[in-house]
């Protein structure tokens, strides 16, 4: 009685269990990694000079510009499964590569060793989170995704926050080199986790007999651009993405002047993790489902552009670092407690080739593609201003039109009955 009730509560069903349980397993392991790399990267990005932090978001583009159409090769050969083993295999390599780089011997090398693994680590998290996302679409329906996507949210909030946590109390104790070992050793758990997951999946068909998606190695492309609502969604991820760069090179200017060493700088960017992923974590458990099932996807999807607009405007009117740094913290929060887990659900009225390859298109280049704008949008502001101020004038009427699609999107998705599906 006492389970019934939690399942209850959490809007979970019995026979889901084992596979919600290996799919936060996956989500989790994957995000306490990321979390225990972001602050490595962003101070060896302040490193290496915020000023050529737009040429390393170009290096970040190129990068996936080439890593995308070899994706779609492996996508159209091999068992999705496989696809996925192969990827997380290839990025816990180059984290053992970047140990070696960051010994004392390779000191002198330091600054670039940063350039590298900053567009390195931005490359592994689009990539290795779009994976998870793709094959989470293919283990639970759509009924699914509205009880339980929320959930599986809270999995990759609390190992951020976990990940957080590590790095700040432990950064000078095992110093860079050893976060990034212990994320090499927790990116293996989530491959394990991501097969144990598919296995015990009833609506998973990646068996042994299962055929490779097929198709071109630019399906991910074309698909995108002739399709009203793949176009939509690009359109909505490169509108996060560019209004996110933004107040990146914010929050990047702000710990360059306010800190001076490494551990300081690293220490900052982690607390700031720390406190938006336990406020996620809270809207996650509490909040998510309820908002999409209450709500419905159009407007759970509209809180992000909503909060962006409204924050733009703040500080525009009553510009200061308490606002920023508020406006900051709702909008990550908005983002992985609403936007996200909603935009995930999209996915699932579309076809398999779609979900790997047009997805993984939109979540890697055309995100990308958005920083790109961002961070030389924000160069040629300051060089031309000598201030930020005018990236409100800029955002405000891009938060509207994002606000209106969001809406739009909603209502292609398909009408899910929460009741429906078997108990």
């Amino acid at each position: 009685m006492c389970f019934d009730k939690y399942y209850q509560f959490l809007n979970v069903r019995p026979k889901e269990l084992k596979t919600l349980a290996w799919s936060m397993l996956y989500v989790f392991s994957l995000f306490v990694a990321y979390y225990l790399l972001r602050p490595v990267r962003d101070e060896l990005g302040v490193a290496g000079g915020v000023n050529n932090l737009p040429w390393l978001f170009s290096g970040t583009l190129a990068a996936m510009l080439l890593l995308t159409p070899l994706f779609s090769f492996l996508v159209k050969r091999y068992q999705r499964i496989t696809v996925i083993r192969i990827s997380y295999h290839f990025f816990a390599s180059n984290l053992l590569l970047f140990f070696m780089l960051l010994l004392p011997a390779f000191s002198e090398y330091r600054i670039w060793t940063g350039r590298f693994f900053f567009i390195w680590l931005s490359v592994f998290n689009l990539f290795v989170v779009s994976l998870f996302w793709s094959l989470i679409v293919d283990i639970f329906t759509s009924e699914q995704g509205v009880r339980l996507f929320g959930i599986l949210s809270a999995g990759a909030t609390l190992g951020a926050l976990i990940g957080s946590s590590l790095t700040l109390i432990s950064v000078e104790r095992i110093d860079q080199r050893g976060l990034v070992l212990l994320a090499f050793l927790l990116l293996e758990i989530s491959l394990l986790s991501a097969q144990r997951a598919a296995a015990h999946s009833t609506n998973f068909a990646g068996k042994k007999t299962e055929r490779p998606v097929g198709g071109s190695v630019l399906a991910g492309i074309t698909h995108t651009l002739r399709s009203p609502y793949l176009s939509g969604i690009a359109l909505f991820m490169m509108l996060y993405s560019l209004t996110s760069t933004f107040l990146y090179f914010e929050q990047a200017s702000i710990a360059a002047n306010a800190f001076s060493d490494r551990a300081s700088r690293t220490a900052f960017f982690a607390t700031i993790d720390l406190w938006v992923n336990l406020l996620t974590f809270i809207a996650q458990i509490f909040f998510t489902s309820r908002a999409l099932k209450g709500l419905g996807v159009s407007l759970t999807l509209a809180i992000l552009p909503l909060v962006t607009l409204a924050g733009f405007s703040l500080l525009l009117a009553f510009p200061s670092l308490m606002i920023f740094v508020v406006f900051q913290v709702a909008r990550r929060i908005s983002n992985f407690a609403f936007a996200r887990p909603g935009r995930e659900i999209l996915f699932t009225r579309v076809a398999k080739e779609e979900r790997y390859k047009s997805k993984n298109f939109i979540d890697t280049v055309v995100y990308r593609l958005g920083d790109q704008m961002g961070s030389w949008s924000y160069a040629g502001l300051m060089g031309f201003a000598g201030s930020s101020g005018l990236l409100a004038y800029i955002a405000i009427p891009l938060s509207l039109v994002w606000l209106a699609l969001s809406v739009w999107l909603g209502r292609q998705s398909p009408l899910i009955s929460l009741n429906s599906g078997a108990d």
